[in-house]
């Protein structure tokens, strides 16, 4: 069972890296008692990184250990449209390596650019991020994602964004939907408008 840490690098530093490091040694020691952290600054120090303005993933593979890390350059998706899709038993509370229950929720998005994940009749994520929700005042987050991601961490530990329970017939209260994720930060913007979820 391998699992996965995505980190933005881009001008030579990268983001939010105390909440990737404390994700990955939790799930380590969850999933696989390990008993010594890992740390992560220290095994990306000993790969070479280009200094210059362009995003990059870099991603981190790994179980008990680092089994590889790359860096491959990244773009900003393009999402205008969402369509929602029920799904009960789908399990992401750790960042699996292997998509492939995700991929095939994906695959239903029909005309539409990503999905929202119902659950247990709640609001989860988008199929690679997680979701903000804009009220003209504030931004709400889902108290329950399928993944708790670092952006999302991020964001809630400044008070940037506040949880809530929210349900697909909660959507009607809501201007606009924004994906985060530890590429896509809150600046970011990617945003779809509520009219633009499909049921």
């Amino acid at each position: 069972m391998q699992l996965l840490e995505t980190i933005r690098f881009e001008k030579g530093r990268f983001s939010n890296l105390e909440y990737h490091q404390d994700r990955m040694n939790n799930a380590r020691r969850q999933l696989f008692n390990c008993k010594i952290d890992i740390n992560l600054l220290s095994v990306l120090q000993k790969s070479s990184f280009p200094l210059n303005n362009q995003i990059h993933k870099c991603r981190v593979e790994y179980d008990t250990d680092v089994i590889k890390v790359e860096l491959l350059s990244y773009k900003l998706p393009i999402i205008n449209s969402l369509k929602l899709i029920k799904c009960n038993d789908i399990d992401y509370r750790f960042k699996y390596r292997k998509r492939d229950r995700l991929m095939e929720l994906y695959s239903q998005k029909g005309e539409t650019d990503d999905i929202i994940i119902i659950k247990n009749g709640l609001v989860t994520d988008s199929s690679t991020a997680n979701l903000l929700f804009f009220n003209g005042k504030q931004w709400i987050t889902p108290t329950t994602p399928l993944l708790k991601g670092t952006q999302r961490a991020f964001l809630l530990e400044n008070e940037v964004i506040q949880t809530a329970i929210i349900c697909p017939t909660d959507l009607q209260y809501f201007e606009k939907v924004r994906l985060i994720n530890a590429m896509l930060r809150f600046e970011d913007e990617v945003d779809v408008r509520i009219s633009e979820i499909l049921t």
